[in-house]
């Protein structure tokens, strides 16, 4: 049995006042959704040891019919709302509240591989995005390499996309990739040729040529099953090609800036559901007579959460606002809410951990049943400030705008 049903302090701490019309209902949806397919199944997709069969299935197929994976597309295909990226940033907040992990598999189908698509020929759109939304086919997106992650400029790719008559003919391995142990398709960033250029392209995974490795087992994010895909002579026809060919790093970073924008709502969601659980504890707990919220030490430092909440929750919708209205960089918004958010997460996490002591750091009590959710909560944190954009590496990108490149580089 699980002890942790706590108040959502968001809902009288937060209010959604400068959202725009036609996203002021989607954060209801997101959460109806998640509490209907996701919520039942969320505990065991953060324990369970990464494998084939132990992708999500259930939760992601249940969040498409509810019509989360929609919201990030235009009409005739998906909800046709006008700030798509904000509807889409306040689904992946619901659903890293209740799963951080599935926010990442989330992530990886409706944010990065929406954004991708967005350069891709209108028949191929036509083709796959109706699959994509109804959750019948699953995307992956692989820019990382082995030595190629924060770096992604072409001279650091080893994946190499040689043109041809017809096409491109791939070679290579990407590592760390989300949801490709089931995906149909990637939008895969290569080197191409022997230039000092880039392509990105949407390759079949089922063609010949394409082998996945087993599933990476992972200190957390245990939902968002990553793993190698190799590429060895694999044909690509022309017209997969993302955007120009040889202008691929663009569009791989137009994604990413997209991406870190969700990450920062998956770290707001984080960062919500750890405080809620140690505002509870703090009301419940009582230590030498009285209650553990009676001490001013965590009054102050949970108030100081509770302030840069807000100003996390702020800072990723300014941000998705911005690529809303087309600045497709969305920088340094990006990249400060993405970092600040993250960091918050870890924070909040370490402190609610605190805050509950030794049941904090267990995940079950074997005498009674009791089971915690913060080891997994703290666990999950971590990646979030690596992944999509190191935290250190959006410190550069935010001097960078804030000193000029000419000075930092």
């Amino acid at each position: 049995m699980t002890t942790e049903h706590p108040t959502r302090t968001g809902d009288r701490m937060w209010h959604d006042v400068f959202l725009p019309e036609d996203v002021a209902g989607v954060r209801a949806m997101a959460r109806e959704a998640v509490a209907t397919h996701l919520a039942p199944v969320a505990r065991e997709i953060g324990q369970r040891e990464e494998s084939v069969v132990a992708f999500p299935w259930d939760a992601f197929k249940g969040l498409a019919s509810a019509g989360c994976f929609a919201v990030p597309f235009e009409a005739p295909f998906g909800a046709g709302l006008t700030h798509a990226m904000l509807a889409t940033c306040l689904v992946t907040e619901e659903i890293a509240y209740e799963s951080s992990s599935m926010a990442g598999v989330y992530d990886g189908q409706c944010i990065l591989n929406a954004r991708a698509l967005s350069f891709a020929q209108p028949h191929v759109r036509a083709s796959v995005l109706p699959g994509l939304i109804s959750g019948e086919l699953v995307f992956a997106f692989a820019t990382t390499e082995p030595d190629a992650s924060s770096d992604l400029t072409p001279t650091a790719l080893k994946t190499v996309a040689t043109r041809t008559d017809d096409g491109f003919v791939v070679n290579g391995r990407k590592r760390w990739i989300t949801n490709s142990v089931v995906a149909e398709w990637v939008c895969l960033l290569c080197r191409d040729g022997d230039s000092e250029r880039a392509t990105m392209l949407l390759v079949d995974m089922h063609a010949p040529g394409v082998s996945v490795g087993e599933p990476d087992l992972k200190m957390g994010h245990r939902g968002q099953i990553t793993a190698d895909i190799v590429f060895d002579n694999v044909h690509v026809p022309a017209d997969h090609a993302l955007g120009e060919p040889g202008r691929g790093l663009a569009t791989a970073l137009a994604s990413l800036a997209a991406g870190r924008v969700g990450i920062a709502a998956a770290g707001v969601g984080v960062a919500q559901a750890a405080l809620d659980l140690a505002v509870d504890r703090l009301r419940s707990r009582e230590l030498f007579g009285r209650k553990l919220g009676e001490m001013q030490h965590w009054q102050f430092r949970l108030a100081e959460h509770a302030t840069n909440l807000e100003a996390a929750r702020a800072m990723y919708q300014k941000a998705a606002v911005r690529l809303d209205r087309g600045d497709h960089a969305g920088e340094p918004e990006a990249s400060m809410a993405k970092s600040f958010a993250t960091r918050l997460a870890n924070d909040i996490a370490r402190d609610a951990i605190q805050v509950y002591g030794g049941y904090g750091f267990a995940r079950k009590i074997a005498a009674t049943g009791e089971t915690y959710r913060l080891e997994e909560i703290y666990r999950d944190a971590k990646i979030l400030e690596i992944f999509e954009g190191a935290n250190e590496v959006l410190q550069w990108v935010i001097a960078r705008h804030l000193i000029g490149r000419d000075i930092t580089g």
